[in-house]
């Protein structure tokens, strides 16, 4: 066995007398893939930040090439040759994609065309398709990623952590991925991969390392693992079943009435003459690759986009033409959207779980009276997070320090205390754990058996066959293809989806 690049020996990491790691060993080789996962809050984030320079261990020791190490900052770190593809995007948002490229290796006199111009070449060698002159800024969650995976690799990392790095991308896009991966192993360099996605991690790891509760479960060559076996050590149960309906044919709910319909919507290029319906106590799920404009269609629906003034069609809610030019008064009428970016557009993250939900009510007007009643506030707070089964050491805690499944959890009771009439769910459990799928997914559920209508927009397409009962597909702009859940299947949607 080689010696690791990269060691942690006993390290335990304490946050306000709470154990986020404790007593975890972990190795990581030379050329290796290792993955890492558990449910959010198991501890993957908090282990590779201390390797990434972000945390020092409380106590334990951390090794890099045979030497302990303290590193003092991430900058610390990668300049040593250990750099870390967060799972929030730490860009600068007011620098183009080639000066965040360059950040951390700036001359002291650079010239833009010629910036630009490598950028070009570099991002061209990763098949990543970004523009480099662009601001960060105008990037979407799935571009600003492939920034980020980009700057990790320009570094020419001995050792690169990967945090959920496939989330957002494409299935061709996760193909360009895996391909660099590895060459990036082929070369020697060492990567930590943490993913949600099982069977990515199945496919990429040479070993698999799984936490429960900030404490060491396995670790294991992945030929010992399959994913029912991943999940019993993650949670301690088999989910299969809970999060992909397995073994049970699939009935559609009665549609209800007619709550939403759109005729010849558009909105510039992004979304050009589509036509849809959504019905009551149903779920209608919307698949579409990045740039299809799925999410755009729906936005507009909310009012956080506006249509075209000319020709850009009609919307009807229960019947009644309507026009919303921001999201104020679809709130009011029972509008609810709940963003694919809960980080930048879901929460406050200085704020507390309590403040968060409360602020949906205030958003919707429906707080009963003019001004804050913090007993209102915590009696609403304390209803939701066990309704939702929010995992906090109160509800006085604040957003930011929950896992992200926890955090989905908060941004979507901030969503249901506003009385939707109709709910519009965007990627509702990118980056959450599968124990928070199974309980997200029974909230949709039951929201569709309640008589709701709900919009799910996903990007994983048994997430889509196991919780629909239609199914629109989008490309180019347009919804093309309609499937009930009966008659859908992997191929057919995804055929939908490019041709």
């Amino acid at each position: 066995m080689t010696t690791p690049v990269v060691e942690l020996r006993d390290v335990t990491k304490e946050f306000h007398g709470n154990f986020a790691i404790r007593n975890v060993t972990f190795a990581l080789h030379p050329g290796e893939i290792h993955s890492l996962l558990g449910e959010n809050g198991a501890g993957k984030s908090t282990l590779t930040k201390m390797i990434a320079g972000v945390h020092a261990p409380t106590s334990g020791t951390v090794v890099y090439l045979g030497k302990e190490v303290h590193f003092a900052s991430p900058q610390e770190a990668l300049e040593a040759g250990v750099a870390m593809v967060f799972q929030e995007t730490s860009l600068v948002p007011s620098l183009t994609v080639a000066q965040n490229l360059e950040l951390g290796n700036e001359k002291p006199l650079n010239r833009l065309r010629g910036l630009y111009i490598s950028a070009q070449q570099f991002l061209q060698s990763l098949s990543f398709d970004v523009d480099p002159t662009a601001l960060v800024s105008t990037l979407g969650a799935a571009k600003k990623q492939m920034v980020e995976i980009a700057r990790a690799v320009r570094h020419n990392a001995r050792v690169i952590i990967f945090d959920e790095p496939t989330a957002t991308l494409t299935p061709e896009e996760k193909y360009h991925f895996f391909e660099l991966v590895n060459r990036l192993k082929a070369k020697g360099v060492s990567i930590i991969f943490i993913s949600h996605a099982l069977e990515e991690a199945l496919q990429v790891s040479d070993r698999i390392t799984i936490l429960r509760d900030g404490e060491l479960v396995v670790t294991d060559e992945v030929s010992a693992f399959d994913r029912d076996s991943i999940v019993r050590h993650m949670v301690g149960r088999t989910l299969s079943h809970a999060i992909h309906g397995e073994g049970t044919p699939r009935r559609a709910r009665k549609a209800g009435t007619r709550v939403l319909s759109a005729q010849n919507l558009s909105m510039g290029s992004m979304v050009r003459n589509t036509s849809f319906s959504v019905f009551a106590g149903q779920v209608t799920g919307v698949f579409g690759l990045i740039g299809s404009g799925r999410t755009e269609t729906f936005k507009i629906i909310a009012g956080v986009l506006k249509r075209d003034f000319f020709h850009g069609g009609e919307v009807r809610l229960n019947g009644k033409p309507v026009r919303y030019r921001v999201p104020r008064p679809a709130v009011r009428d029972g509008i609810i959207y709940v963003t694919e970016d809960r980080k930048l557009e879901g929460f406050f993250e200085t704020k507390s779980i309590a403040q968060n939900i409360y602020s949906g009510l205030i958003g919707a007007d429906l707080n009963k009276h003019a001004v804050v009643r913090y007993s209102e506030m915590a009696e609403l707070a304390k209803t939701w997070t066990e309704k939702l089964n929010v995992k906090a050491i109160d509800t006085d805690s604040k957003v930011i320090e929950l896992s992200g499944g926890n955090q989905q959890k908060v941004v979507l009771a901030k969503a249901l205390v506003q009385k939707p009439k109709l709910i519009i769910l965007d990627e509702p459990t990118r980056g959450v754990d599968v124990g928070a799928i199974a309980e997200i997914h029974a909230v949709i559920n039951d929201l569709a058996e309640s008589g709701l209508p709900v919009v799910m927009i996903s990007s994983y397409l048994p997430e889509i066959l196991s919780l629909s009962d239609r199914i629109l597909v989008s490309r180019l702009g347009r919804v093309v293809e309609e499937f009930s859940i009966e008659e859908a299947s992997e191929e057919k949607i995804m055929y939908a989806a490019v041709h």
